[in-house]
């Protein structure tokens, strides 16, 4: 009993050796501590939409574009099953766009889960109201569904796109009237953008880049972080991507989540896993991310 006692004591100070040593390399890493404990599943809403999620989104489209990305070079039953393992896991949000080439993988998923657990982004790149309109009805064509969750004007760069793609902006307005979509907003890829975007109030939902390098960001993280404090402030939803860097901070992943959770502006982040083991690490280091460990005189 003595031995097993003492082998109990020696697994708990390792632990806690661990915890600080994890504690310590944030430290050192310039990171803030964390308000709390964090779950992948966790249920968010987000900003004023009062459309509830989970904390982390299933991306499909890292290095997206004409109609490709990382995730759907998996295939479609390898997409699929990826979204579907995260769904038996607690994740909720469906990150796509048509320039992913992601909505059948999308579609087929949402076949297997009960429609109304989910909630589904999409992004058109649409800039003339003719175009978002057809848009809207290949989309939920494309997705299998009759209501789009979210809908973003996709990779928004210029300064002035809210006075310049005010006709889009309408249709995506009207489209929230009729129950087409529950909620409207953009990803900017631009500083002037994203200040643009803050203040609007037509944008309910933000996409924004964010990650503590720097990496393919609008600015510096600093510059990015007022403009998102002003956002949060003024209920807009908050999501954020570009986590790792596009993949810069691969081998750094714990630092990025730390970062991207310590900064207490986004409502939820989405980062593209590429296989379901690690869609599955990331759900375990969310959970391992610590505040700051106990003085162990506690």
């Amino acid at each position: 009993m003595r031995r097993a006692t003492e082998s109990g004591d020696s697994l708990l100070r390792m632990a806690s050796d661990w915890l600080s040593f994890q504690w310590s390399k944030a430290r050192a890493l310039g990171l803030p501590p964390l308000p709390r404990k964090f779950v992948a599943n966790e249920d968010v809403v987000l900003g004023n939409t009062g459309i509830k999620t989970s904390l982390l989104a299933m991306g499909t489209g890292t290095q997206g574009r004409n109609k490709h990305s990382n995730q759907t070079a998996l295939g479609q039953e390898g997409l699929t099953s990826l979204l579907l393992n995260g769904y038996a896991h607690g994740l909720r949000l469906f990150d796509t766009a048509d320039t992913y080439g992601s909505h059948s993988h999308v579609a087929a998923a949402l076949k297997q889960v009960p429609r109304e657990r989910v909630t589904v982004l999409t992004k058109t790149i649409a800039r003339d109201p003719a175009g978002a309109r057809a848009d809207l009805d290949r989309f939920r064509r494309e997705l299998g569904t009759d209501y789009l969750d979210i809908c973003l004007m996709h990779c928004v760069r210029e300064a002035d796109w809210t006075d310049r793609f005010r006709g889009v902006m309408d249709v995506l307005s009207e489209a929230k009237e009729q129950g087409i979509i529950r909620a409207h907003g953009c990803s900017c890829h631009g500083i002037g953008a994203l200040r643009a975007a803050a203040r609007s109030p037509w944008v309910e939902v933000d996409q924004v880049r964010l990650n503590p390098i720097g990496a393919h960001m609008d600015a510096s993280p600093n510059t990015v972080l007022r403009v998102l404090h002003q956002m949060r402030s003024e209920g807009k939803g908050i999501i954020g991507m570009k986590i790792l860097g596009e993949g810069v901070m691969r081998n750094r992943v714990s630092e990025a989540l730390h970062y991207a959770l310590s900064t207490g502006v986004l409502n939820a982040f989405t980062v593209g896993a590429e296989s379901i083991a690690e869609q599955e690490d990331l759900i375990r280091q969310i959970a391992a991310l610590q505040t700051r460990p106990r003085d162990k005189k506690e």
